[in-house]
């Protein structure tokens, strides 16, 4: 039974895949409070598909890219859940949902990014930026609620051994403060 979620963009999504069966999806629109909601969630996706974390085997997990902070989110929290419940977790791409969902049809894989931008991956893996507009042959992620069904569905065809790790296009946005930092003063 796979558990698959992911917070990497405006939505906090999850999936409870057991062999080809759905059991189980919920997708929620968010662009704040991904945190917060994640668990609650899961819990929820796991009572409608009439499961337990005892019952987990694996979980799949969304690594972008996307928000950076939305897929720091998803990625510690499964590996937390796969040390505590003692099973396999897989990071799963959104490209690689994007060609699930497609058949691997389309030419490229795209993702919006920000300033009319989309990020590519070609056929072969190569990942580039180039502006929307000079985009053809493209996919781009389908509807929150299929992408975590596409994210069990990848996950339960990887291979396990490696640890999800998140897949960032660009650095941060966020920078180290300029400002000295504060001088702790001794009471003594």
């Amino acid at each position: 039974m796979i558990l698959a979620f992911d917070t990497s963009t405006a939505h906090v999504i999850a999936a409870l895949l057991d062999g080809a069966s759905l059991r189980a999806v919920k997708a929620e629109p968010m662009a704040r409070g991904q945190a917060e909601r994640l668990m609650p969630l899961l819990e929820e996706v796991l009572t409608e598909g009439g499961a337990t974390w005892q019952d987990v085997t694996r979980i799949g997990v969304g690594i972008g890219p996307g928000n950076f902070t939305g897929i720091r989110i998803a990625v510690s929290a499964a590996r937390g859940l796969a040390l505590g419940l003692g099973v396999p977790a897989v990071g799963v791409s959104t490209f690689d949902v994007i060609r699930s969902a497609e058949a691997g049809t389309a030419r490229y894989a795209a993702i919006p990014a920000p300033r009319d931008m989309v990020y590519v991956q070609s056929q072969d893996g190569e990942i580039t930026t180039m502006a929307a507009a000079d985009l053809e042959d493209h996919a781009l992620p389908p509807d929150p609620a299929l992408w975590a069904e596409h994210i069990a569905r990848v996950a339960a065809t990887k291979p396990t051994g490696t640890r999800p790790a998140p897949l960032y296009i660009r650095p941060a946005d966020a920078a180290p403060s300029k400002e000295a930092p504060p001088i702790i003063l001794d009471d003594a």
